[in-house]
């Protein structure tokens, strides 16, 4: 009886061997990429706070986020640190904001806001307005991040600037996670969130950055005057953190840092077209990144689906009455899904992002067709992702 379950052709032979190449593949990944600042933040956890306090100017950019500013900016102003300013861009705000940004004028002497005109046209407004907020900074270090994000602690500017101190900095990329609320669509866009934090921050670690995050990032103001600022990219609405990152971040000039001070927190996503569009704006700046700078991450994406349906396929053999492959198949599946809990729990702990590796397959299948989704999504509406159009096409 044994006999007739696992006897085993060449053709199961095969099947067996590229299951086997693909579930290494995928560890690899996991043990390189995704492991990889947890591995880092290990061998080097931080140490003391540098006594070097170079001056900081911390930029935000908000439309009608009257709620948010009330809230949050009082986090910002508050930070343990000698000499910084806030800078508050009001980009044509019709609610509260203007108010809200006047009273805290009054009560903190470190917070200048300005605006943009509301009539501006045919540019991305968001970049106009943190030019406009960079010009008005009277320090060379920035510091950005959105209404919508808080600082997890009152060290945030001294850990995410410490790392100026090493020569050739001119970029440093943070984390942003996300607050921990029910919902399965706060669990896909916190796990979508934190794999793509870990592949930038890996990226950066390994010499190759390759984008960054708004709700967390510096740079040099020199650096952005240098490249021109968002001038190849003004055409496209998004593209403000993580596309310029990807033309201005070298292997030399980039440096990550997520210890636990560092982090900020943004508020979960409420509606999944909120979400839908975030990663169709990120999807239309991914097509304009440096050539070959997603070709890892979408070669794993590659991997993993076939690895998937040889996995299926192999149950459904099964069904013959032969055991071999379906043993195969699960054993390794298991394995795999075991390990990646593993990565992405410790992961998302020193990340402070909420872990949901109890839903890891069910997040993976969506996620991969939500990317798919987006990708032929944009077939149809890419020209709505440009600043403005000249008889239906784009300029």
């Amino acid at each position: 009886m044994n006999q007739i379950y696992f006897s085993v052709n060449t053709f199961e032979l095969i099947i067996a061997g590229i299951l086997a190449l693909l579930f290494v593949i995928l560890i690899l990944y996991l043990f390189i990429v995704y492991l990889r600042p947890y591995r880092e933040r290990k061998t080097n956890p931080g140490g003391n706070l540098s006594e070097s306090q170079p001056p900081v100017s911390v930029i935000v950019y908000a439309k009608n986020e009257s709620v948010n500013l009330k809230e949050n900016l009082p986090l910002l102003l508050n930070q343990d640190y000698p000499v910084y300013e806030v800078i508050v861009v009001n980009d044509g705000s019709t609610d509260e904001s203007e108010d809200v940004l006047s009273q805290l004028e009054t009560e903190y002497k470190n917070l200048y806001h300005t605006f943009i005109p509301q009539e501006s046209r045919y540019l991305s407004r968001k970049k106009l307005a943190l030019t406009v907020g960079i010009k008005a900074a009277k320090n060379d270090i920035l510091l950005f991040i959105e209404p919508n994000c808080k600082p997890l602690t009152n060290w945030w500017i001294y850990r995410m600037v410490q790392s100026y101190n090493k020569p050739g900095t001119e970029v440093v990329l943070g984390y942003c996670a996300y607050r921990r609320v029910n919902g399965f669509l706060h669990k896909l866009a916190s796990y979508d969130n934190l794999v793509t934090g870990l592949q930038y921050l890996s990226g950066a670690i390994r010499r190759r950055p390759f984008k960054g995050n708004g709700r967390n990032l510096s740079y040099c103001k020199e650096l952005f005057f240098t490249n021109k600022g968002f001038s190849n990219s003004l055409k496209l609405h998004a593209g403000d953190d993580d596309l310029f990152i990807n033309t201005c971040a070298t292997c030399k000039n980039t440096q990550v840092e997520y210890s636990p001070e560092s982090i900020t927190e943004v508020e979960p996503v409420s509606r999944f077209s909120v979400w839908k569009e975030m990663k169709v704006s990120r999807a239309a700046t991914q097509h304009h990144y440096r050539r070959g700078s997603l070709l890892p991450y979408r070669f794993e994406a590659f991997v993993y689906i076939l690895y998937l349906l040889l996995s299926l396929f192999s149950v459904v053999a099964g069904i013959q009455g032969n055991l071999f492959l379906p043993v195969t198949g699960l054993s390794l599946f298991l394995v795999y899904y075991c390990i990646k809990g593993i990565v992405f729990r410790l992961s998302a702990r020193m990340l402070q992002q909420p872990s949901v590796s109890n839903w890891l397959l069910f997040l993976d299948i969506i996620l991969f067709f939500m990317n798919l989704y987006v990708r032929v999504y944009r077939i149809f509406r890419g020209k709505n992702d440009y600043t403005f159009r000249v008889q239906g096409k784009n300029r």
